[in-house]
């Protein structure tokens, strides 16, 4: 079935019925620049989480270290006391104290911290190695694409010579055709190696298209430097709290 009739069968109408006019393909390509700056990897999903998980990954070391160094802990108590029952709900009855402070400092702990630590790094290891894999491949398919695009431009300079070879050929044994010179059937001919080219040119111009959208996807949503975040865009909000050692919201 030629998608002639497939399109009447799907819009409940016979082939004869539908006509679709000839249009030429005016899709063009948005310019793309000479140099695309790096920076624009940032705005990649895998590259940002990548790098957060190193920056996590950095802080747990702060954390492991930090087990070395004694704990101060300081206990509080408050309540209410009176000698007389009556008097043990009014303001005036009631204490608070501050207790003794306590310093631990851990003396042995069979290397338990000190594996932590090795650990931590080890980790901090492994997600540096991650980021830097995630983005080698961003380059990898941004220069892959680029390559792309540039020689499916010349495939299809190429192949734009061979369609007017093609429609000159259809024309010339047309006119043969009608002088009487040739049959029908070198008309055919040409026709269709003129109708196999011009193919063959909408399927490159759709493979370029197609790059296209791969080569934006590979860059985060584009080559404009600026639609790149800020730095506050990127880091997210910082509040004050988050430098507290107990979270506050």
């Amino acid at each position: 079935m030629t998608p002639v009739i497939v399109i009447a069968v799907l819009i409940g109408k016979t082939p004869a019925e539908l006509t679709i006019a000839v249009a030429p393909l005016n899709a063009l390509l948005p310019p793309i620049p000479i140099s695309i700056p790096s920076q624009l990897l940032e705005r990649r999903p895998d590259i940002a989480a990548a790098e957060r998980q190193a920056a996590a990954a950095n802080a747990q070391i702060g954390v492991a270290k930090a087990a070395y160094f004694p704990t101060l802990s300081l206990a509080a108590n408050n309540g209410t006391q009176s000698s007389q029952f009556s008097d043990l709900l009014i303001s005036s009855a009631r204490y608070w104290a501050l207790g003794p402070a306590a310093l631990a400092l851990p003396l042995f702990d069979g290397g338990a911290r000190g594996a932590q630590m090795q650990q931590a790094i080890d980790a901090y290891d492994a997600s540096v190695a991650a980021y830097r894999q995630a983005v080698l491949i961003s380059f990898q398919e941004v220069e892959d694409n680029l390559s792309t695009l540039r020689i499916l431009e010349q495939e299809l300079q190429v192949q734009n010579k061979a369609v007017e070879s093609a429609q000159k050929a259809v024309l010339l044994t047309t006119n043969q055709y009608k002088a009487g010179t040739v049959s029908y059937l070198n008309v055919m001919v040409n026709q269709a190696a003129a109708l196999a080219n011009e193919k063959t040119a909408v399927d490159l111009q759709g493979q370029r298209l197609s790059t296209a959208v791969l080569l934006v996807k590979a860059l985060g949503g584009g080559w404009n430097i600026s639609a790149l975040p800020s730095q506050d865009e990127a880091g997210g909000e910082i509040k004050w709290s988050q430098f507290l050692p107990i979270p506050v919201r």
